[in-house]
């Protein structure tokens, strides 16, 4: 069966006879298109990318057209192959935006005049650049010229301040010192006029303002490039709700330099194409998919509502409710979030919150996003994060969030995997399978920088491991070499490194993977995906030998995550709405995963000659291996109901035994 994936909002009106829930991506069977033109066609061309693969990417590359309509959509079908989804309905497209900013006289005279402004800025500030080379002094004013640069982007405007924003966790585009003077790039801007942000939301209500808030707040409560915030309270109910306003008039602004940047880019494609392995161009569809999501407050909505799902029977991560009937393309009303700052360590131990506890979830909750729903926060810094006075973590701001389809979140554990087994080869295999470098490119050279980079952090042990220095070293291999990080891995990267930092913040000697791995390790064994099953038989066996230590070691992490997440304060607390549906992991119950193991004795051979040879390798009997783990494991397995599976599968091997005799 072919599975294609769909966003959430692509499915129109006309689809709703399926009674499908909203989800930020959907799977729906091949079967079920066979009725609709478009969606066949949809299928049929995702299967197509699916058999062809990484291989379709590079065909695409090396064919050289005329710069068409149909050029900008095989860049847009690039993306999809990359990410291994289809989008057969967009916001964005290159054809959308040229027909936006080009529909009437006015509109290309303001594109002229944008134009001219944009490349004088731009063109003054390169020739500093020039001037500083040509001098040698290049380096030494390195500092200042970055923090002019980032000046130069806040003059120039919201969609200059996003794009900064994007560039400060592209280290395979521009230098870490940059980045570093980009990364306090923040989206704080003066507010627009309140009478201004009060007649928008009576716009969108289509009634008086008075009529559903009975108090509003005087001031924003943050102002950024795309909209601001305030808080009111629902004149029918009570509650408090948060009220996110769109600024006047931002679409337009944002179409034009969407075209402006895309034309500029068009003529560094030859750089690109040899520095990144792709045309400059790809990387502003990128960017203008994103931004304009960003636009649109109603595909906000639904992400919040996909997060609510996802985090629904989690009793230790809050995600505000969205008010549907009150909100709209540039209006989003959302529940109050009344939680304590993450910025602010001792305001959390005042409110009586084990700190430790509280970082814990928010990990957890993390690689949650990442590797278990393949949706995730994209902007989780300390403005959007908050500690609950129950211990909970809360997230608000879903405007930038990221989607890792299937295969994605697989190819990231298998990455995990390699790094365990130290296989550096299937590491720069796992770029390109990522989309991180062209499926042509020689990896040969990155092999060793890989072994380096991770030698140099792992070796120190889980308690001296550190993203930040992890990412250091990455961004200089990314800047040496042909590779390009997609947009969704950035934010990967930017997510995980926030994170962390907020870690720090809150306590100076947390350490971010020694609640990692637990995690990672408790998936490992516990979830039953086939191909995590089949990703912990290659943790397990290194060089065709068992891994007695290795398999120790991970039962142990995955009880150390269970137990920290058990006795969590948050999940003490008794009125949490909807509590009697919630599943609470007391134990790491490794049943299921022995039943498995089992079945799979005795019906692979491979596996079972690998176990045979585990028992007895190095010519002796590994009863004492088998006797620590077994005592790891007592107290976390059904006994009874592992041993009904055995015989089951004792019984059906000497039946086929006998057969095929």
């Amino acid at each position: 069966m072919d599975l294609i994936y769909y966003p959430s909002y692509t499915i129109t009106p006309s689809l709703s006879s399926q009674n499908l829930k909203p989800r930020s991506w959907i799977i729906l069977q091949r079967s079920n298109f066979r009725s609709s033109p478009i969606r066949a066609a949809a299928a049929s061309s995702y299967v197509e990318t699916t058999k062809n693969g990484a291989a379709s990417t590079t065909s695409r590359r090396n064919v050289t057209v005329k710069k068409t309509d149909r050029d900008s959509s095989s860049a847009m079908d690039q993306l999809d192959i990359e990410r291994g989804v289809c989008v057969p309905f967009r916001k964005y497209s290159p054809e959308t935006v040229r027909s936006k900013v080009l529909e009437s006289r006015g509109a290309i005279s303001s594109l002229m005049l944008r134009g001219v402004e944009i490349v004088w800025n731009l063109g003054l500030y390169w020739s500093n650049l020039a001037y500083d080379f040509l001098v040698g002094r290049d380096e030494e004013v390195v500092p200042y010229r970055a923090r002019q640069l980032r000046n130069l982007l806040c003059d120039l405007g919201p969609s200059f301040i996003k794009a900064g924003q994007v560039l400060a966790s592209r280290p395979d585009i521009i230098r870490e010192d940059y980045m570093n003077e980009l990364c306090i790039l923040q989206d704080d801007v003066p507010p627009f006029p309140n009478q201004v942000a009060f007649n928008i939301i009576e716009e969108e209500l289509g009634q008086p303002l008075e009529a559903v808030f009975s108090k509003i707040s005087p001031q924003t409560i943050a102002a950024a490039s795309l909209g601001q915030v305030y808080r009111a309270t629902l004149r029918a109910t009570g509650e408090d709700v948060a009220i996110k306003v769109q600024r006047p008039q931002i679409e337009p602004i944002i179409f034009r330099d969407l075209f402006l940047f895309r034309t500029l880019a068009s003529f560094l494609n030859g750089i690109s194409l040899q520095k990144l392995g792709c045309n400059a161009e790809l990387i502003v569809d990128e960017f203008g998919e994103k931004l304009l999501e960003e636009l649109d407050y109603t595909l906000e909505a639904r992400n919040i509502e996909d997060f609510l799902e996802n985090f629904k029977d989690d009793p230790t991560v809050k995600i505000p409710r969205v008010y549907r009937k009150l909100s709209g393309s540039r209006v989003l009303v959302m529940e109050w979030i009344d939680g304590i700052r993450c910025t602010n360590p001792q305001a959390i131990r005042d409110a009586g919150i084990d700190l430790n506890g509280f970082l814990t979830v928010g990990v957890s909750a993390a690689l949650r996003q990442l590797l278990e729903f393949g949706l995730f926060h994209g902007d989780p810094h300390p403005g959007n994060i908050f500690a609950m006075r129950d211990g909970r973590i809360a997230y608000v701001d879903f405007g930038n969030v990221a989607v890792l389809s299937q295969q994605n979140k697989q190819i990231l554990i298998d990455a995990v995997v390699h790094a365990v087994n130290e296989d550096y080869v299937e590491m720069a295999n796992d770029f390109t399978r990522l989309g991180f470098l062209a499926s042509d490119t020689d990896v040969a050279p990155i092999i060793p920088a890989l072994e380096a980079i991770w030698q140099n952090s792992a070796g120190k042990g889980l308690a001296d491991f550190n993203f930040r220095t992890v990412t250091g070293k990455f961004n200089q291999l990314v800047y040496n070499y042909p590779i390009r990080i997609p947009e969704r891995f950035s934010l990967v990267i930017r997510s995980l490194l926030t994170q962390e930092g907020i870690c720090l913040t809150l306590e100076p000697d947390f350490k971010f993977l020694e609640v990692a791995y637990p995690y990672i390790a408790k998936r490992l064994l516990t979830d039953p995906n086939p191909a995590l099953r089949e990703r912990l038989i290659q943790v397990l066996f290194k060089g065709g030998v068992f891994q007695w230590k290795r398999l120790e070691n991970l039962i142990v992490l995955a009880k150390e995550n269970v137990a920290k997440m058990s006795s969590n304060p948050a999940l003490q607390v008794k009125d949490i709405q909807n509590s009697r549906s919630l599943q609470i992991e007391k134990k790491l119950d490794l049943t299921n995963t022995i039943k498995d193991g089992a079945r799979l004795f005795f019906t692979d051979e491979g596996i079972r000659r690998q176990l045979l040879l585990a028992m007895t390798e190095d010519s002796k009997l590994h009863i004492e291996e088998l006797v620590d783990v077994y005592r790891l494991v007592e107290d976390q397995i059904d006994i009874p109901s592992v041993t009904r599976e055995v015989v089951r599968g004792k019984v059906s091997w000497n039946l086929k035994c006998t057969i095929a005799y």
